[in-house]
């Protein structure tokens, strides 16, 4: 297999953000996908389809994939569909361009040694080395995000920071780091995937595969997961009711009095209160102690946090009040949510994610 791995390294540009590459097209790209069980896979076709695109278009093999999983065979992902899979002990000695891995619920139960062996092995050899979605946890848990930008799901972003504090965390669809790249997941992966078309084969391709595939635009590096103001059904909220809420979102640990708020948005508490009830649907004490108890759910099933670190962390000022809260809003008491969830167990991911070492 030649290897092109130097010709795949990363730039910050907001274009060509895995950088020009010389000798365009001359070279099959080799591309491994290691999956989890209950991986994401929304993403990890989002991911693959462009390249099967740009193959297509080009009535030639520009990309080859590998999927491959720890026991090999048949992996199910969340949403019950199941993958046919190579196992990870038949492919860690080839080589590879570009390896990604792909998770949604529970990563920490895949994060075995041989697993992180070989994401380590790959980033040694110049391997360029991605994740989609909660994936990013098993590549930081193997040391590759040190001292890097990543994203993850919103959904995940605190647990992350809780978790791995050494990574510098953004809100982003995508980030590009050296030779590392994280993606939140959905098809922000059919993003990453038409830029590294675009890098290795040139606009023509990345833009009739995107085409192919009806991907409306390609989204530069620094895109946000919710950028202000868009709704993907066009609905318009005011511009001080989302300064209110950035302001909220800003202080969830240090809950802040609703005039407090008012005052910094440059309107009255009334006026405030009425915005709010009209175009979000509740009142903003409403409004700002759910997207705290929403963060709170989220240390609770994702990580191994104590119930009084979370309480603080979400800005409650004692464990009886955020219990209470915590039950109003979910309909049980964190500790039975941590323990049992809502969802049924091949589905859901309590608890999530654990520290190094604390695996029970």
């Amino acid at each position: 297999m030649r290897r092109i791995s130097s010709r795949l390294s990363l730039s910050r540009h907001q274009f060509y953000i895995f950088g020009p590459l010389p000798g365009q097209g001359e070279s099959v790209i080799q591309i491994l996908i290691l999956v989890t069980p209950n991986f994401n896979l929304a993403a990890t076709a989002s991911f693959i389809d462009p390249f099967r695109a740009a193959n297509y278009l080009e009535g030639d093999t520009r990309f080859r994939w590998v999927i491959a999983s720890a026991s090999g065979g048949a992996c199910q992902a969340s949403n019950g569909f199941v993958m046919e899979t190579r196992k990870l002990a038949a492919v860690q000695g080839d080589a590879f361009d570009i390896v990604v891995m792909s998770a949604s619920w529970s990563p920490e139960t895949a994060r075995t040694p041989q697993l992180l062996a070989a994401l380590r092995k790959w980033a040694r050899a110049g391997s360029v080395i991605g994740a989609l979605d909660t994936g990013a946890f098993i590549v930081a848990d193997a040391g590759l995000l040190r001292g890097r930008r990543a994203t993850v799901h919103y959904e995940h972003i605190d647990a992350f920071k809780e978790l791995h504090g050494d990574v510098e965390v953004c809100e982003d669809i995508f980030v590009l780091d050296a030779k590392r790249f994280t993606c939140s997941g959905g098809i922000a992966a059919s993003d990453i995937a038409l830029h590294i078309i675009r890098a290795s084969s040139g606009d023509a391709l990345a833009n009739a595969a995107a085409r192919y595939i009806f991907h409306p635009s390609l989204r530069p590096a620094g895109t946000s997961q919710n950028p202000a103001g868009a709704e993907p059904l066009g609905a318009y909220v005011p511009g001080t009711v989302r300064q209110a809420i950035m302001v909220m979102e800003q202080h969830l640990e240090n809950a802040l009095p609703i005039p407090e708020i008012a005052e910094r948005v440059n309107i009255s508490h009334r006026q405030l209160n009425r915005l709010f009830i009209r175009h979000v649907g509740k009142p903003p004490a409403v409004y700002y102690r759910d997207i705290r108890l929403d963060r709170a759910r989220g240390l609770v099933t994702q990580t191994d946090m104590t119930m009084s670190e979370i309480a603080i962390a979400s800005g409650f000022a004692g464990q009886v009040h955020f219990s209470r809260a915590y039950r109003e809003r979910f309909g049980l008491p964190p500790r039975t949510d941590r323990v049992e969830g809502r969802i049924p167990f091949e589905y859901r991911a309590w608890p999530m994610h654990r520290k190094a070492g604390g695996d029970a």
